[in-house]
């Protein structure tokens, strides 16, 4: 079997171990491979092409794998749907007591309930989105 077939048979497994385990470690060595592969291809001897791949595997443990990890713990920039309503403000239509009420949160209108069972917020007055529990907004001043 030539050289080249086994590094890219050794860059396959290596894929599929980082997919079953995703520990961002066996990706970045396989990623190594596939140099060792083409410099095997181009007839290079067994030295040059551990050489590649050693050299390949460290560029990549140290340059790819922190930005992999860095976007695992990264939070999404951008919310949709009711998670983009928390925080914004609303305008209260009807009273919001304990048993309901309405606002107006960017010209939708939703059915509304304090945060805080114990408050009470008359028209007019501009609350903010705490929570979303179904189609009702949980507000707080």
């Amino acid at each position: 079997m030539p050289d080249w077939v086994f590094w890219l048979i050794a860059a396959a497994v290596l894929a599929a171990g980082e997919v079953a385990t995703l520990g961002f470690f066996l990706g970045a060595v396989a990623l190594a491979c596939l140099p060792a592969a083409a410099v095997a291809a181009l007839g290079g001897g067994l030295a040059i092409q551990l050489t590649v791949f050693i050299a390949g595997s460290i560029a990549s443990l140290l340059f790819i794998r922190p930005v992999a990890r860095r976007h695992l713990s990264t939070p999404p920039s951008i919310r949709t749907g009711t998670a983009a309503l928390i925080g914004t403000r609303a305008l209260v239509l009807d009273r919001v007591h304990q048993d309901g009420g309405r606002v107006k949160i960017g010209g939708e209108e939703w059915t509304a309930r304090p945060y805080d069972d114990d408050e009470v917020y008359e028209e007019g007055a501009r609350v903010e989105v705490m929570k979303i529990e179904g189609a009702t907004a949980l507000v707080s001043d």
